[in-house]
């Protein structure tokens, strides 16, 4: 059943220099234009179902104008909201205002996404932001006042020139936001971002694990729950929209670039901003077989601190996961634990959880 619904705003003022999002600078008739393509996308491909979970992502949705996102909620008043939907748009400190705001509560929204990254000099050169430490204190603030107490801030660690003292500076300061959930992005450079043409390096694997260790020992010690591998939550705040993603549910994807999961197929919308506005999806397509949803049921769940339900993989494939894949050597070296009915791998191997993965992936029942 479809309970949650993507929406792609592409629009930014600023280009970041380690994001490979589709993006392009804010421009008010291409908005304009967008807004357009975007409903008749929704209008054309959203069948009614009644979503628990809408997040609206970017770019940078809060550069928009306070008269385009009011467009932007009443094209997606169209949408089924369940009675207790959680509704989550993401923004930048340096486009966000109290106007801005006040028109999210007025539409439903329950839940911000702000992209803080850092709050050091270096760090944000490096990422081409720029960040007011006493707005972002006051937005966050003014967003409580007002009942938007679900707040989610996101950190950027390993950046290249980054000590462990200027990242225990950003862990301090956001901690004193009191917000509560966090999300942390050990920083990867991606092909086609400023970073990647300037040929700067990632730092060094052992600091990277160190920074990771410190961000985990901190926010657990501060009553965060780490849920995810790169999320943490104070209980009760986990994002239920990304659950879905992780717990492998299907879901819409409209805007630039937004990826589907509908049907037992995987699509993904054009990238390209002119063909988009022509109401030319050109999607990418991916079919996918029984044998390929299980793959990404074990690649998603494990991202997560309850790993595997196995009565759930159970009643959804009807095939025991043991049969599927024997993961029974990596009970035995530890790099799997079995609580009860799920499977899950310790908290202190999430770190290298891409090769337990593989590992498992390789171990298929033929």
């Amino acid at each position: 059943m479809l309970k949650s619904c993507y929406i792609h705003i592409p629009f930014c003022d600023n280009i970041c220099s380690y994001c490979d999002f589709p993006k392009i600078f804010y421009k008010k008739d291409i908005v304009d234009k967008y807004l357009d393509a975007l409903d008749k996308e929704i209008t054309n491909f959203y069948q009614g179902d009644i979503l628990d979970t809408i997040y609206i992502g970017g770019g940078t949705p809060s550069s928009l104008s306070l008269e385009q996102l009011n467009k932007l909620f009443r094209i997606l008043d169209k949408l089924n909201k369940s009675k207790n939907i959680e509704y989550t748009i993401e923004g930048n400190f340096d486009s966000i205002n109290k106007e801005k705001l006040n028109l999210y509560k007025k539409y439903g929204v329950n839940r911000l996404s702000f992209g803080l990254e850092s709050i050091d000099s270096n760090n944000l050169e490096l990422l081409d932001r720029v960040v007011d430490k006493n707005k972002v204190i006051n937005i966050i603030n003014y967003s409580k006042k007002i009942g938007l107490n679900n707040i989610n801030v996101d950190l950027i660690y390993a950046i290249p020139g980054e000590t462990i003292s200027i990242l225990e500076n950003d862990l301090s300061f956001i901690l004193e936001l009191d917000v509560p959930h966090i999300s942390t992005y050990s920083l990867i450079i991606e092909d086609h971002t400023k970073l990647k043409v300037n040929k700067i390096l990632n730092i060094s694997e052992d600091l990277d694990y160190k920074m990771y260790k410190i961000i985990c020992n901190k926010l657990k010690n501060n009553n965060y729950i780490h849920y995810e591998i790169s999320n943490f939550a104070k209980g009760g705040y986990e994002s239920y929209h990304n659950t879905n993603y992780w717990n492998n549910n299907e879901y819409y994807g409209f805007g630039l670039g937004a990826s589907s999961y509908l049907n037992n197929i995987r699509s993904t919308n054009t990238r390209s901003i002119n063909k988009y506005l022509n109401n030319d999806y050109s999607k990418d397509f991916e079919y996918l077989s029984k044998k390929d949803i299980m793959e990404y049921e074990v690649i998603l769940n494990l991202r997560k601190k309850d790993g595997i339900n196995l009565l759930i993989f159970y009643n959804k494939y009807n095939i025991e996961l043991i049969n599927v894949y024997d993961y029974s050597s990596l009970l035995l070296d530890k790099l799997l634990v079995l609580d009860e009915n799920n499977l899950h791998i310790c908290e202190d191997k999430w770190y290298i959880s891409n090769e337990i993965i593989v590992r498992l992936l390789g171990c298929e029942v033929k």
